[in-house]
Formats: structure tokens, C-alpha cells, sequence
């Protein structure tokens, strides 16, 4: 397959080919108490008007609220409530205000730990809005995931109970999030000089008890601002105790086929041209169609109890023969 040159954000995917916009709103949240950070939010409401389980997504680096797009689209027709966030000072703004230059200060620890912060903020102002009444009151307080590529898998990974080496064992007390109850990590990774055998992963992944997916392919490598090599994005699953874990391996998809869609269009002035993977756009339309799948079972599985979909991901339809699948 030739090679392609696609435009794109930095560290987020573009689909291949335009889909219809699904029925979302856009709102910005302001938390009072970081001097009121605005968070633009996208929001997606499924059918009807009964209660509903919840997902809360984070795009990676460059990224804003439009990001993985195509798993919203799918997880609010299965039936689920599906939060966008976009993270200030190291979204889309950064990268066209200040390049890739803004955007390796924006892969910094403050930027990560603002990342935090604001997945919490969300979480309490989704317990004050379901308090208040009206469509909030729809949600389950004990059915909440959250998602994030990239950065945002970083994100991800410390809410779960990721334990970083070096890092304080009473500040991972403050960031892992007890609130939430099942994840997915799309490209998620760590940095590579603190160990790939299973020791170093088996300290740094092994306190994640709740349900934990990993996504990712075999040509998901390192991007522009010192991120993860393949091999840590998969070393990932082999540090996470047995049991609640799955890992899905995508052969010949790339870094950006996980972004899901990147809202390019809505900051068109921030595209940066980047080198896809031999292949991996003419295959992304079917990778996505089986993330996409296979994500919404997991989510059907970990925050709703379904047992169908829980027998679908012994065996999940669509897959390659390259293809990667370990759950368990």
C-alpha cells in the first residue's frame, strides 16, 4: 500500500472519510476554584430519557473536545452519556498559538497534573448537576468510565491507579480516581528508560484492580513530543494483575488511527502535515469499525453488567488474522 501524507494535529487521528454528525452540544464549564479554568466540553446524550451509564473522553496532545469522535458517535447509540473534555494549555490552542514547540511545554508535569484536575472537576460537577435535577438525574453515579488517547491514556492510566516510579505513593493516593469504574486506553504508554520487564510493569500497573482496556496497533509508535515506543504501549496490559484486563492490538494501525477524529475542521489554521504508517489509512476505516465495536461491548460489559456483550469479547467479530486480542 502507498504511502500518505495526511493532514493533522500533532498527537490526534483524522477518519478517513466525513461521517454524519451525531446529535451533540458544546458547553464550557468553569471551575471556580483554579481561578475559573474554563473547560470547553462537548456533550452527547443517548435516546430517550431514562437513566444512563456515562463515559468521559480525553484527547491527546493538540487535541480539543471533537476528538474521538467516532467513539462517542458509537457509545451514545449503544445507549451511554458521553463527555468530551478538552484540556487548556495542551489542546489545539497551544498548537497553533506556539507550534510543536508549545507543544512539548504542553507534555510537561503541570500540564499532566491540570489533566487531573480537570477530569476531577468534571466528575464533581456531574454529582452537583445530578443533585439539581432535570437530564442529569438521568445518570448512574456507579457507571462512569473514562477514556483518552494518547496523553489522554496517560491521563487515563494514573486515574486508574497508575503508581509512576519516583512519584510520591501519598500524592497517587490524590490522583487515582475511585469514582470511576472500568477504562480504556487508546495508545497508552509510559516512558521506556523506567523498565519493560515485568517487574518495573508489575510495580508501576499492578495496583490497577478495576476493569482496564488497552488499544493499540503494530505501528503505534513514538510521535513528535517523546511519546511511548510500541513496545511500552504494550507493555502496558502485561503490567496489569489478571482478571478485568483486555488488550486489543490492531496490525498495521498507527498512532493516529486511535484519535478517533481530531477536529481539524473546527481549528483549521492548526493542521500540521505528518507521515502516516505505510497502510494505515486505507485500513483505518475498518480498524475503527472494530475499536469502535469492541469498545462499546467493554463498556456494555464493565459498567452495565451485560453478559452478551461479555460473550462477544471472547471472540469479538471483525478481526484480522494479525490482529491481537488477550482478555482476562
Amino acid at each position: 500500500m502507498r504511502r500518505r501524507h495526511l493532514l493533522t494535529l500533532a498527537l490526534v487521528g483524522l477518519p478517513r472519510r466525513a461521517r454524519p454528525a451525531a446529535a451533540f452540544v458544546d458547553e464550557t464549564w468553569t471551575d471556580p476554584g483554579r481561578s475559573g479554568r474554563a473547560l470547553p466540553l462537548r456533550l452527547r446524550w443517548p435516546a430517550g430519557d431514562g437513566p444512563c451509564a456515562a463515559v468521559i473522553h480525553s484527547h491527546g496532545l493538540g487535541g480539543n473536545r471533537a476528538g474521538g469522535a467516532a467513539w462517542g458517535e458509537a457509545w451514545q447509540a449503544a445507549g451511554f452519556a458521553v463527555i468530551h473534555l478538552q484540556h487548556p494549555g495542551s489542546d489545539t490552542d497551544t498548537l497553533r498559538e506556539d507550534g510543536l514547540r508549545g507543544l512539548r511545554r504542553a507534555a510537561g508535569l503541570e500540564a499532566y497534573l491540570q489533566r487531573v484536575r480537570d477530569a476531577q472537576f468534571v466528575l464533581d460537577e456531574l454529582q452537583r448537576r445530578r443533585a439539581s435535577g432535570g437530564p442529569w438525574a438521568r445518570l448512574r453515579p456507579e457507571a462512569i468510565g473514562f477514556s483518552g488517547h494518547s496523553f489522554g491514556a496517560r491521563l487515563t492510566q494514573v486515574l486508574a491507579g497508575e503508581r509512576p516510579p519516583r512519584a510520591p505513593a501519598q500524592a497517587l493516593e490524590r490522583l487515582a480516581e475511585p469514582r470511576l469504574r472500568a477504562f480504556i486506553a487508546f495508545s497508552p504508554g509510559f516512558g521506556e528508560r523506567d523498565g519493560l520487564d515485568e517487574a518495573a510493569v508489575q510495580r508501576r500497573f499492578g495496583a490497577i484492580t478495576r476493569p482496564f482496556l488497552c488499544v493499540t496497533g503494530t505501528r503505534d509508535d513514538a510521535m513528535v513530543v517523546g511519546d511511548a515506543s510500541n513496545a511500552a504501549r504494550r507493555a502496558v496490559y502485561r503490567g496489569l494483575p489478571p482478571g478485568r484486563r483486555a488488550q486489543l492490538v490492531l496490525d498495521g494501525a498507527d498512532h493516529m488511527t486511535f484519535g478517533g477524529g481530531s477536529g481539524v475542521a473546527e481549528r483549521p489554521g492548526s493542521a500540521r502535515l505528518l507521515r502516516r504508517a505505510p497502510g494505515a489509512a486505507d485500513l483505518e476505516p475498518e480498524h475503527q469499525r472494530v475499536v469502535a465495536a469492541v469498545t462499546t461491548d467493554w463498556w456494555r460489559w464493565t459498567l452495565l453488567g451485560d453478559g452478551a456483550a461479555r460473550g462477544r469479547l471472547d471472540r469479538p467479530a471483525g478481526l484480522a488474522p494479525g490482529d491481537l486480542w488477550q482478555i482476562g
